[in-house]
């Protein structure tokens, strides 16, 4: 099977299962559940491994590696989305039923984007090996600058493309159920939850310009950087619904990831001098995450340790 054929039946499938997302497992709006979000993970985290298996039966070990490698590394980056979309959400007081509707079609748009970016981004390459290092070079940049910040950087009510929004179109005050256009007064106007949306899409649009150069220190065939790609992206909502209550307790994630991206741009960097085979980044990758969510748990319990000693001590002050 030829590269063409395998991305449109690719296409087709995601295409296939994002129909039955929406119009038959989500067709009404509810509150994901964290045992439903829990289910759903499994579901995408098993597809990518199903995935991985048809690619070993069609490619060959070496790129099934790096289709892994790339699908680990982006569902790991992933998590600074989620960081956002928590942020999001918050400012916008986007009520836990209509927040699936916005994340689907918010990954439909990414989906869209990141396709572009990941062809663009190929195409700088083989035309100019240079940009290889530029993108390098932007990956450690960018990683340093996360790690001085302690997390994504991002103010939702100051975002432009939000401001730019309100000029063009008027907004409801209120939410009107899960509708993003409603018609007031003979005059189109958006919701809150179509701003929300927006940000959804300026937040992926921000962080695709970390998670497709780093596809690229790990391969640099077209369509295992465009199905990692996307299958990190599908498992995107039920990773925020998983994820967004505990957040708080991982508090080095956000500087774990920095460390990755450092990681893989240095990688990128040394890449003409150093030949670092595939199978190398991976246990890298899992030991930098490993590191940073084992430190967060064991800082959180000695914190619960500290708060439940003093809450003994204070008692006995009473007395």
């Amino acid at each position: 099977m030829s590269d063409t054929y395998a991305l449109v039946l690719f296409n087709f499938v995601i295409a296939g299962i994002l129909a039955l997302d929406l119009g038959v497992f989500h067709r009404r709006a509810h509150r994901i559940s964290f045992r439903e979000a829990a289910a759903w993970s499994v579901f995408w985290v098993g597809l990518s491994g199903l995935f991985c298996v048809l690619i070993y039966l069609w490619r060959g070990s070496g790129p099934a590696l790096e289709y892994i490698t790339s699908d680990i590394l982006q569902k790991s980056l992933s998590v600074d989305n989620v960081f956002l979309f928590v942020l999001i959400f918050g400012a916008l007081a986007v009520p836990s039923r209509l927040q699936h509707r916005v994340l689907f079609w918010g990954v439909l748009g990414a989906i869209l984007l990141r396709a572009g970016f990941i062809a663009g981004g190929l195409a700088l390459i083989g035309e100019s090996r240079w940009m290889f290092y530029i993108f390098g070079g932007f990956l450690v940049v960018t990683g340093i600058k996360l790690l001085k910040q302690h997390g994504p950087a991002m103010n939702p009510n100051d975002n432009i493309v939000v401001r730019l929004a309100r000029k063009i179109f008027p907004v409801t005050g209120d939410y009107e159920g899960s509708a993003f256009f409603v018609r007031k007064d003979r005059r189109w106007a958006v919701t809150p939850l179509f701003l929300a949306l927006l940000l959804i899409e300026a937040a992926d649009l921000l962080l695709a310009a970390d998670s497709i150069p780093a596809s690229f220190a790990i391969s640099r065939d077209p369509f295992i950087v465009y199905s990692s790609n996307i299958m990190a992206l599908l498992g995107l909502r039920a990773m925020y619904f998983l994820l967004a209550g505990v957040l708080s307790r991982l508090r080095y994630l956000s500087a774990g990831l920095s460390v990755l991206l450092i990681f893989v741009g240095v990688k990128m960097l040394v890449a003409e001098f150093v030949k670092l085979p595939v199978w190398f980044s991976l246990p890298v990758i899992c030991a930098i995450l490993g590191v940073a969510v084992g430190a967060s748990l064991w800082a959180d319990r000695r914190d619960e340790a500290r708060r439940g000693e003093r809450r003994i001590m204070a008692e006995e002050n009473l007395f």
